[in-house]
């Protein structure tokens, strides 16, 4: 059986045989279709890219369906169970896990690169006190590119690996320094003695003592959380870091513009409308109500759904288990107790299930956050510490696509036809 569509244009009674790869046919296949031969060529149309694939990818694969998540091959829960933060991003730059050796230069290189550039902290300074922190993060990190100059030389192998050894160790930073800054506090210096997520919560958290060593069940938390948010296939801000450097931006630029997609509330603020929910119903005899108003759209149901995965969620699995390791240090939020009895009558529920509304990676995390002391004005900046590592990872993959073009949509357009200019006395 020949891998070919065969297509017949009813307009004209021509045939069309469009070759089949990978389950794909090429939109510029489609051109051929023609009513005459001065036409433009047949387009699709797909808002949202519902159903376009915009590259070939080996990093992330995800089958919605059967609630499936791996980065380079490799199981999501597996690498959240046994693995560290740093090993995946590794995993996801150079397509294997690393090696002891290999492991021990890698974090070497990154906690050289960890202090910021004094310049950078001044400006950020100049952000008032009341600045959202996504926006302080997103502004300083497209800062580093007037200070890197160097990073505009994206066609050098070398370049490429220092800006992404920069951004990895420098994102914490800049995150750490904008939670402090919203809250009135001094920057504090990194400790090289600590874990790459250790070292975070330190630059977070420390106050007037010597040496701060953090909690060793939070400190995981939040690894692991970094780790499940590390890439997610071609999302919202991920499609934006491969647009902006199809132009051949620097890598700081393009990770600014990500972040910034990320900023929305219907992509990395999603865990805050989760709490924003939990928070209205009140409490857990509350539930059974709520659930009803939502059956009969009355609101909606944050945390639950997803645009690819029709199952249960394989991160908010991870994430549920996460979640009572750090309520046993934090103590009990009772938003908890909500969750819970939400998530079970929903479950249970033939009209949620019937819909395939299942607890996301969302659902979970803003609790863990909020626990673990962050403002919901965080919870973004700490997704997109995680996903730097997946940015980046996207962004050397499309620099080294053999087909790479600048990114330039085509559009249907459905304004005015030609119209004469009329003088604005005669309007």
């Amino acid at each position: 059986m020949a891998d070919t569509l065969t297509i017949t244009d009813n307009r004209t009674g021509r045939q069309y045989e469009i070759p089949i790869t990978d389950g794909t046919i090429r939109a510029m296949d489609l051109r051929q279709i023609k009513v005459d031969p001065d036409d433009f060529g047949l387009m699709s149309n797909d808002p949202a890219f519902l159903n376009t694939a915009s590259c070939r990818s080996a990093i992330t694969f995800i089958d919605g369906d059967k609630g499936i998540l791996r980065y380079r091959g490799y199981p999501i829960e597996q690498l959240a169970e046994q693995g560290t933060f740093i090993e995946t991003a590794y995993l996801l730059l150079d397509g294997n896990l690393p090696t002891e050796t290999e492991l021990v230069t890698w974090r070497e290189d990154l906690s050289r690169h960890v202090m910021l550039h004094e310049n950078i902290k001044k400006f950020m300074e100049g952000f008032r006190y009341d600045a959202h922190p996504m926006g302080i993060f997103l502004s300083s990190v497209g800062a580093l590119s007037t200070f890197y100059p160097e990073a505009k030389e994206i066609d050098d192998p070398a370049s490429r690996r220092t800006q992404t050894l920069r951004l990895i160790a420098k994102v914490p930073s800049i995150a750490a320094y904008a939670f402090r800054h919203s809250v009135g506090q001094p920057y504090i210096y990194p400790d090289s003695e600590l874990s790459y997520t250790g070292n975070f919560l330190n630059m977070l958290f420390k106050r007037t003592e010597p040496v701060y060593r953090p909690d060793p069940v939070l400190e995981r938390a939040l690894d692991v959380l970094f780790i499940l948010h590390a890439d997610h296939e071609q999302n919202c801000s991920t499609s934006a870091m491969r647009n902006i450097g199809s132009s051949n931006a620097d890598p700081y630029s393009s990770l600014a513009g990500a972040a910034a997609a990320l900023y929305g509330p219907l992509h990395g603020g999603a865990n805050e409308a989760v709490l924003r929910m939990l928070k209205r119903i009140g409490s857990v005899d509350q539930v059974p109500a709520f659930v009803k108003s939502v059956k009969n759209g009355e609101g909606r149901l944050m945390g639950f759904g997803h645009r690819v995965y029709k199952s249960y969620d394989p991160r908010a699995t991870v994430i549920k288990a996460t979640a009572d390791q750090v309520f046993d240090v934090t103590g009990r939020d009772p938003l908890l107790d909500i969750a819970l009895e939400l998530e079970r009558i929903a479950l249970q529920d033939d009209y949620f299930v019937s819909r395939k509304l299942y607890p996301n990676v969302d659902f979970y995390s803003g609790l863990i956050y909020q626990a673990m002391g962050f403002a919901p004005a965080m919870f973004p900046v700490l997704f997109a510490i995680g996903r730097t590592a997946g940015w980046i990872a996207q962004w050397e993959e499309m620099l080294c696509d053999d087909t790479r073009k600048i990114a330039r949509p085509r559009q249907i357009y459905i304004g005015e036809s030609q119209r004469d200019y009329v003088p604005i006395g005669d309007r």
